[in-house]
């Protein structure tokens, strides 16, 4: 088992990370259908992609459609992301 990037125990998440989150959380992001998902943000791939496969991978975030048709699905926070992007500072 892999130790999370994203909640490492005593260390906070990665302002990078807590950015996807909330373009997560704002509806502005989709993911790709696959194996190993990749993250647009306003239609656009993220820059970090290692960061965004911690997140599908620590469940964090999730694809809300994977049985349709296109190979893009809207990304959501699971009940984890959401908890932690709480728990986190407000941004900046």
């Amino acid at each position: 088992m892999s130790t999370p990037v994203t909640t490492v125990p005593g260390r906070a998440p990665t302002g990078r990370s807590l950015a996807i989150l909330r373009a997560v959380a704002a509806g502005r992001a989709q993911l790709t259908l696959g194996r190993e998902p990749d993250l647009l943000v306003d239609g656009i791939a993220c820059c970090d992609q290692f960061a965004a496969h911690m997140l599908v991978q620590d469940g964090l975030i999730a694809a809300t459609d994977t049985h349709g048709s296109t190979k893009l699905a809207p990304a959501t926070l699971t009940r984890a992301g959401t908890a932690l992007l709480a728990s986190a500072h407000p941004a900046a």
